[in-house]
């Protein structure tokens, strides 16, 4: 999938774009890692109540010029795209740490909802 300016995950109904107020110490300091083309990458698991639990993986890819995301929550080995809000009564405790991760970004302005 390739970046574009508004994105959202599988199976959610809320699309995000960037925030017009993103810089990029922000996300530096939000976890986003630069990669060897410049984008930045933040990626954090989504396990629900056990840490130990083979779970979900957020994967959260800027662009250098900070216009184009890509979201995706994909199983652990990060390869195959899965949908989390397909059956909230077995994933819940995900949604909520998905859930707390976005709105930690919209907080910071790194999101925004469109």
């Amino acid at each position: 999938m390739a970046l574009t300016t508004t994105a959202k995950v599988q199976g959610s109904p809320i699309t995000y774009g960037l925030s017009p107020e993103v810089k990029r110490y922000t996300l530096r300091d939000t976890g986003f890692v630069p990669t060897r083309n410049g984008n930045f990458q933040l990626e954090r698991p989504l396990n629900g109540d056990s840490p130990y639990a083979g779970g979900f993986k957020l994967k959260i890819t800027v662009d250098k010029d900070l216009k184009k995301l890509k979201l995706s929550i994909t199983d652990n080995s990060g390869l195959h795209p899965m949908n989390i809000f397909k059956d909230p009564s077995k994933t819940q405790a995900i949604i909520d740490q998905f859930n707390f991760v976005i709105q930690n970004l919209l907080d910071r302005e790194v999101l925004a909802i469109k």
